[in-house]
């Protein structure tokens, strides 16, 4: 979100969702960008969250937004997500990466069965949820009364601190004529083995780190089906009916991070222009902010930005508008959604490499934050969710009437 912009515009009003519990959580992630950013260096020097900012981010209720109001969540319209984690991206995208991820999946445990719910909630609401949702890193078969679970899935964020995680696999059967299952597990932390693999250039204070799991049994409403999530009602509609959880998962899946790219854009250009406000050429003592090519890089940075938070908040708040008239959208729109979450962030990766470049020798100092912002763009750009060759080709082959490659959709 800009500086400046009213946090309510497009937060549309409805009987689950109002304007002034979104107000509320939004000044609420406001608060706390001045400390996230003092402690940014120090996040990245751990290679995840300080203690400090987890307990931050749950005293703001921010990891709850999206949980149900019956357990005591904000229950708030999804496009808080991208607000939320375009504030907290101005000061860390680390932190906003965490927030972002693990606030998605108390959404996501609200379309499990109410079972597994309970289980989860009834011991801590609080309690935190990792993921990795790369299908062929699992293996699951069918036993009596569940399944069990083999592999070994990277890029699980923020997993320390979690006491749960969501793990997605493909389904084998001895049967070919089933065809291919993409299910979603829930797992205790004591089901899955941490592996400490987060050492990479950009994202550092992530914590993304490998988890392996060898034979463990999920039970069946510990699980739910990739296409129990596909829009409409989901199997924990019976005691969650708000909208909210009848979303397309996997569909808007880019914006659950998009809004993390968006607000390290933001503060990569509000920091150049505070910079080369005052700044003088270290070789004719001209002031920068004369030049015509600053004026011109302040100008194409910003409207690149602009653009993708408009072009994100407006899926957002188009999908929760379809949800509540009942509506699912159609392979078409999905594969839309998934296409503008890729062109979006694009665009805000495009804005700080502009940016960077523009800074010269001063960007490369790492006591810096550019070096940072130049690095977790790239890390975020590095998403699959991001690939814009993959969700571009989704959507041309939909458009030419070809069906979708996305299984998830």
């Amino acid at each position: 979100m800009a500086p400046g912009q009213d946090p309510s515009v497009g937060q549309p009003e409805g009987p689950e969702s109002g304007e002034r519990a979104y107000a509320a959580m939004i000044a609420k992630a406001r608060a706390l960008v001045p400390r996230l950013r003092e402690r940014a260096a120090r996040t990245e020097e751990l290679r995840f969250l300080p203690p400090e900012t987890e307990r931050d981010l749950h005293d703001a209720g921010l990891f709850r937004m999206l949980q149900p109001k019956r357990i005591g969540g904000a229950e708030l319209d999804y496009v808080a997500l991208i607000d939320c984690a375009d504030l907290l991206g101005q000061a860390d995208a680390s932190a906003a990466w965490n927030l972002a991820n693990l606030a998605s999946h108390h959404w996501m445990l609200g379309m499990f069965e109410k079972k597994a719910q309970d289980l989860v909630w009834g011991r801590d609401p609080d309690a935190l949820i990792a993921s990795s949702f790369i299908f062929p890193a699992g293996r699951a078969t069918r036993v009596e009364g569940g399944y069990k679970l083999h592999g070994s899935w990277p890029f699980s964020s923020g997993v320390a601190s979690c006491e749960w995680n969501m793990l997605a696999s493909v389904v084998s059967s001895d049967d070919e004529a089933d065809g291919i299952e993409y299910r979603i597990f829930l797992l205790p932390k004591h089901d899955y083995k941490v592996l400490d693999t987060w050492n990479v250039a950009g994202l550092r204070g992530t914590g993304s780190c490998d988890v392996e799991v060898r034979e463990a049994f999920v039970a069946d409403h510990m699980t739910v089906a990739v296409g129990e999530l596909a829009g409409g009602r989901a199997p924990g509609s019976k005691v969650n009916p708000n909208p909210l959880y009848a979303l397309p998962v996997f569909s808007l899946f880019p914006y659950v991070l998009s809004g993390v790219a968006l607000g390290n854009a933001q503060a990569c250009l509000n920091d150049y222009i505070e910079v080369v406000r005052h700044r003088i050429s270290t070789y004719n003592r001209a002031k920068l902010s004369d030049f015509q090519s600053t004026q011109i890089k302040i100008a194409e940075a910003s409207a690149k930005i602009d653009a993708a938070r408009r072009t994100m908040r407006s899926a957002c708040i188009d999908a929760m508008e379809d949800a509540r008239r009942g509506h699912i959208p159609d392979i078409a729109t999905k594969t839309r959604y998934r296409r503008d979450g890729a062109f979006s962030v694009n665009l805000c990766t495009d804005a700080v490499s502009m940016l960077f470049a523009a800074s010269g020798a001063r960007g490369l100092f790492t006591a810096g934050v550019l070096q940072r912002q130049f690095r977790d763009a790239h890390a975020i750009n590095s998403h699959l969710a991001f690939n814009f060759d993959a969700a571009g080709t989704n959507y041309g082959r939909v458009a030419l009437g070809l069906p979708s490659e996305n299984l998830t959709l």
